[in-house]
């Protein structure tokens, strides 16, 4: 069996990766290299060329980077070194909770490493060529540091706490891991915005104004009791702009960009904030929370399953079956079922970004949110029309020139 399983792991990665590089090549291939006639009132054709250059520099990052993924993921599947890698942690560690936490701590850490390059190039040459990027080294690097620190503070008890429950409850684990989770994803829903978010970003109330002051009209036209409304510092790290929603009942909050707040008019600015506020009332923030926590169930259950084989950790090179090395093997094989449900979950999404789209319409503006669509895409350098296949596996909202129809045609 163990044979059996080192090949499917092999097998599964190899393909993953192909079947990303295929829908990259589509994706690739879908670009006009001119001006199409339906992207025209949203790009000009100076700009439509900068996104085009842009897209190439990107695609070209991301190209290296999966490439050197790859080679590193098939080199510790060949040569076993997940197994060598908790082979030499037992020599220091007995304490099955804190081999685990090592393990995964030691992998975090590699991955870091090697993104690291990417990420500076990315933020520090791409986006500082296409006048996006506003982050000072100090801003990235202290980034990186509370982002470590709060991944420790979070993730060390969460973890603890899971591993326990796997080593010491046996059957009953996926059952108070999933509890677990859910806590943690209804109080991340809830005060993530509040507590967490505002440890890299400012957040201020909108001040009394003209646009306060249609933000409230509108929010009493519609019956939304607008308690939360706060501008975030965007322009701290980047020149992109958007705006989202988060939380739950009177915790729930809508935050805006400052960007945003400069490139669009009032109008346009509201009619955004309807398209947010329609998420609210078709209820499909909870919707996603309600889906997401029986994902995880579902995940968790398998996973207690699968656990139970030895074989699946000896594949990779261990000399023992064990949670930390049993879950980097689950990882792998769960990944094209991960990716079935991440496309029936995107296909919601884009269901639901076209309902709120059009509940702005109807209770607003259209024709401001049609607008304010189109500046965001021009501003932030969207892509007006990827391939179709990439669309379907993995856009969580529909692709801009699709909206603009839905609202004109009012779909």
């Amino acid at each position: 069996m163990m044979v059996g399983v080192y090949y499917t792991l092999i097998i599964i990665t190899v393909l993953s990766f192909l079947f990303d590089k295929w829908l990259d090549y589509l994706n690739d291939k879908a670009k006009s290299p001119t001006l199409p006639p339906d992207a025209e009132g949203i790009y000009d054709a100076e700009r439509y060329a900068t996104w085009l250059e842009y897209d190439k520099a990107n695609s070209r990052v991301g190209t290296i980077s999966s490439f050197i993924s790859i080679v590193i993921s098939l080199a510790m599947l060949i040569m076993g070194w997940f197994g060598a890698i908790d082979i030499w942690l037992r020599q220091y560690i007995e304490n099955d909770i804190w081999l685990a936490l090592a393990f995964f701590g030691v992998l975090g850490l590699g991955s870091s490493i090697i993104s690291l390059p990417f990420s500076v190039y990315s933020t520090f040459v791409i986006e500082e060529k296409f006048g996006f990027n506003k982050t000072t080294v100090k801003t990235f690097i202290l980034d990186m540091v509370k982002g470590a620190v709060l991944s420790a503070v979070i993730g060390i008890p969460i973890g603890a706490l899971i591993i326990w429950f796997y080593y010491a409850l046996g059957d009953y684990f996926w059952i108070t891991a999933w509890a677990v989770m859910t806590v943690f994803s209804l109080f991340m829903t809830m005060f993530a915005a509040s507590w967490i978010m505002p440890l890299f970003n400012k957040f201020t109330p909108l001040e009394e104004g003209e646009l306060r002051t249609a933000i409230e009209e509108y929010c009493n036209k519609v019956g939304f009791k607008l308690t939360n409304l706060f501008v975030m510092d965007g322009s701290k790290r980047s020149g992109k702009s958007n705006a989202f929603f988060s939380g739950l009942g009177p915790k729930k909050k809508i935050v805006l960009y400052d960007t945003l707040i400069e490139q669009m008019t009032t109008e346009e600015i509201v009619a955004v904030l309807a398209h947010e506020i329609g998420h609210y009332k078709k209820q499909h923030t909870r919707q996603s929370l309600i889906l997401s926590i029986i994902q995880t169930g579902v995940m968790l259950f398998v996973l207690g399953l699968f656990l139970r084989e030895e074989a699946f950790s000896m594949a990779l090179g261990a000399k023992e079956g064990s949670f930390h090395v049993g879950i980097i093997a689950f990882g792998i094989i769960f990944s094209p079922i991960s990716t079935v449900i991440g496309i029936g979950m995107n296909i919601l999404s884009r269901k639901n970004e076209f309902e709120a789209d059009a509940y702005a319409r109807d209770t607003f503006n259209g024709e401001a949110l049609a607008s304010g669509l189109k500046k965001l895409t021009a501003e932030n350098l969207s892509n007006l029309k990827p391939h179709p296949y990439v669309v379907f596996v993995s856009y969580s909202h529909p692709p801009v020139l699709r909206r603009l129809e839905r609202l004109t045609s009012k779909g």
